[in-house]
């Protein structure tokens, strides 16, 4: 039988003395919730934590990318694409992008993540020089202009390797890695940094009914396995950041569930990156059918994730969501943080 260990994380300043440091960072657990499949979870100590799975909670995480994993980071989306479902045409021209690039740095934003493929619900795929033509262009320029780290969010090796040569510094798939399979090796030979997500089928089928037998272990499954491919592929764990994939072939339960969960996948030994920022989900609990009007509550769920450590959290709306960080993490500690 499996046992999947999930911490039961709190930021509280008064710890008690047998509590351990989640992952390095600002949070921490002395408890941990033992889950089987299909049986009857319960709570036990962290000291009963097999070693193994308690080292992976508690090993501090390397930096990525040059970003520190101790404390949270905020990847600022631009998407240089005509059909993303909340910006799409915004920024689809380099000097559009440049400048979007510049405010969310400016707005506080760790990283910029440039996509040309919309992931939407429904889109179609999108050629790979179609792809390159729009995101390498802009990569180059904001490389030439801004000291901030850049993601290349594609599931293709072509797109990759031209993004890296641009300025690239990680690769974020949200495919898992398994739409082509040039991309790890590509990733491994460049001694990329790279982030793996989950997603049910693929943005043209991933919202036509969902299913799981149990959503949070089999996506936790899904990473554990891919995790271990990439590491065999070359990619070490110290380099992958891994996603639950909010969204991406999941109903509001299943996102929910994940949601309430997810300081599980902090036992797979890597940081957490999480994209929640305006989905329809959000829109649908907070009472906002226009993805503009979403940012509150795309700001209550990373607050959410970050209370229960999560590493980076992934947004369209950089300066609300700094904001909220800053006045979250001196509420929790009671003093200005660094």
């Amino acid at each position: 039988m499996t046992h999947y260990y999930r911490p039961l994380i709190q930021t509280d300043p008064c710890r008690p003395a047998d509590a351990v440091t989640l992952a390095g960072g600002w949070a921490w657990f002395s408890q941990v919730e033992q889950i089987t499949r299909g049986g009857e979870a319960q709570v036990i100590p962290a000291a009963e934590v097999p070693a193994q799975v308690l080292s992976r909670l508690t090993e501090p995480r390397a930096d990525v990318a040059g970003l520190q994993m101790t404390r949270p980071q905020v990847m600022g989306i631009l998407n240089v694409t005509p059909d993303s479902f909340s910006d799409g045409g915004a920024h689809d021209a380099p000097d559009l992008a440049l400048a979007h690039a510049r405010d969310m740095v400016l707005a506080g934003a760790d990283i910029i993540d440039v996509g040309g493929e919309s992931t939407r619900p429904g889109a179609a795929e999108v050629a790979v020089d179609v792809e390159i033509a729009r995101t390498a262009p802009v990569i180059a320029a904001i490389r030439a202009a801004l000291p901030v780290p850049i993601s290349i969010d594609t599931r293709k090796a072509g797109v990759a390797r031209a993004a890296v040569a641009a300025g690239a510094d990680l690769v974020n798939d949200v495919a898992g890695f398994t739409f082509d399979p040039d991309l790890a090796p590509l990733c491994a030979k460049q001694g990329l940094p790279v982030c793996v997500m989950h997603a049910q089928g693929d943005p043209q089928t991933m919202q036509m009914d969902p299913r799981y037998d149990d959503v949070l272990l089999d996506v936790y499954d899904f990473l554990e396995a891919r995790v271990a491919a990439l590491e065999a592929t070359g990619i070490p764990r110290s380099r992958i950041l891994t996603d639950p994939g909010i969204g991406f072939g999941k109903s509001v339960d299943h996102n929910l569930t994940l949601l309430a969960r997810i300081g599980l996948f902090h036992a797979l030994g890597c940081p957490i990156l999480l994209g929640v920022s305006r989905k329809k989900f959000i829109g649908t609990l907070g009472n906002a059918p226009e993805p503009r009007d979403r940012a509150a509550g795309s700001v209550a769920v990373a607050l959410a994730a970050v209370a229960q450590g999560v590493q980076v959290v992934r947004v369209h709306d950089v300066f609300e969501t700094r904001s909220a960080l800053s006045l979250w993490q001196a509420a929790v500690r009671g003093q200005v943080t660094p």
